[in-house]
């Protein structure tokens, strides 16, 4: 009579391969799901930083070489912005450097940007 089957070493190759492609999707999904987190902080973060740049041109203020800081409510969480004017050659016409925080003394911005104002 001969035996049909898988022995017990052939059992165990095969569950150990599946093993392994299980924790090969596993690490994907989860790369996958840390990188959807970081796109959505950086559109939330570049939404809070174009509210403050309207907001500045709707103002018309020549921007002050200091930094300026605030706060924002977007998406039930709170922004910490700053912006401050940095000169250029041209006297009518100033760099604005902003800068979008989770935190209010983060070590790095969410977001940056430069744009440039004229009088």
């Amino acid at each position: 009579m001969n035996a049909r089957g898988m022995t017990l070493l052939e059992v165990m190759v095969a569950v150990a391969v599946f093993a392994i492609a299980g924790l090969a999707v596993m690490k994907t999904a989860s790369e996958h799901l840390s990188a959807l987190n970081y796109l959505e902080q950086k559109t939330l973060a570049t939404w809070v930083v174009e509210n403050q740049l309207v907001q500045q041109k709707l103002e018309g203020k020549w921007p002050s070489d200091s930094w300026v800081t605030g706060e924002e409510q977007l998406a039930g969480q709170t922004w910490y912005w700053r912006y401050r004017g940095v000169a250029t050659s041209d006297n009518n016409l100033k760099a604005l450097d902003m800068e979008v925080r989770t935190e209010v003394k983060a070590d790095s911005p969410v977001a940056t940007i430069r744009t440039y104002i004229s009088r």
